[in-house]
């Protein structure tokens, strides 16, 4: 006779696993991507303090491989190639955007690739954002410091490599078919159509 205060109790334990907290793979890639993020930022930061003490700012461009890489100490107001110098303001809210959305994305990472990329490009993000907040003519007006010299076309620094190379990586992830949680758009179209293979077979008379 007690066996009818059973069910509810299977039904409680069948709706447990829906509150499980995320899986600890979940949490290492979080952490990962934080840990990297880190190390692009400090790299970022201290050869832009070599090169502000080595280098002599709108000096001549100071060869390292021939004419392809140097060396060359500028100051940048703008966005890459100097794109828009004239809203600095405008650039660090932008930046300032890219951050929070890069931060709230890194909640639901479930992939290595993903979280290198994200790394690198939260890394390179807050590289260029510690310039323009702390650095003069003011706050939110700063210049970006730039020394790498590509052949002359233009002149960059670490954080722009983690851009550009987060920007490549996020294009293959794209490619392949990757979500941010680590699963093939593709992976999820087999189940898709068993469920709708199901609900034909529901709704088919006997």
């Amino acid at each position: 006779m007690s066996t009818s205060a059973e069910p509810p109790a299977v039904a409680d334990d069948e709706t447990a696993p829906a509150t499980t907290p995320p899986s600890s793979s979940s949490r290492v890639l979080i952490v990962w991507t934080g840990v990297l993020a880190a190390l692009v930022l400090a790299a970022d930061q201290l050869t832009k303090w070599w090169a502000e003490s080595a280098l002599v700012a709108n000096a001549p461009t100071i060869p390292v491989v021939g004419d392809l890489l140097g060396v060359r100490l500028i100051y940048n107001p703008g966005a890459a190639l100097s794109i828009a110098s004239g809203y600095t303001w405008i650039l660090t809210i932008v930046v300032v955007v890219v951050v929070v959305f890069i931060v709230r994305a890194i909640g639901r990472i479930g992939s290595r690739g993903w979280a290198v990329a994200l790394g690198l490009l939260l890394g390179g993000a807050v590289g260029n954002l510690v310039d323009r907040l702390a650095r003069e003519p003011g706050f939110a007006r700063g210049h970006v410091v730039d020394f790498i010299d590509y052949a002359g076309f233009f002149v960059g620094n670490v954080a722009d490599i983690a851009v550009v190379s987060a920007a490549v990586l996020i294009a293959l992830l794209s490619l392949r078919g990757i979500g941010l949680d680590g699963k093939r758009h593709t992976d999820e179209e087999p189940a898709d159509k068993a469920d709708d293979s199901a609900r034909d077979d529901q709704g088919d008379p006997a």
